[in-house]
């Protein structure tokens, strides 16, 4: 496995952990740990999946560009005969 697969993947179990640590359990720090939850998923899991999934990916393809639209057109008139 990849390390960036790995450190995302702890990263995604701690949150969730923390989460649900704070749900079960009453604490006096319950919301804190709610809380550091989901910062953890959004701000560390979030971008290191989306950079993982995307870092070999090129953008243009996803963009709608006219060389885009006359490929989807050309696309659209083969399904249909």
């Amino acid at each position: 496995m990849k390390p960036i697969k790995i450190i995302t993947f702890i990263a995604f179990i701690a949150s969730l952990t923390s989460i649900l640590c704070g749900l079960i359990f009453t604490l006096e720090y319950s919301q804190k740990l709610i809380g550091f939850g989901v910062l953890g998923l959004f701000f560390v899991v979030f971008p290191l999946f989306s950079y993982y999934r995307w870092k070999d990916k090129d953008v243009q393809d996803y963009m709608l560009t006219k060389e885009n639209l006359d490929k989807m057109r050309e696309n659209q008139r083969d399904s249909k005969r």
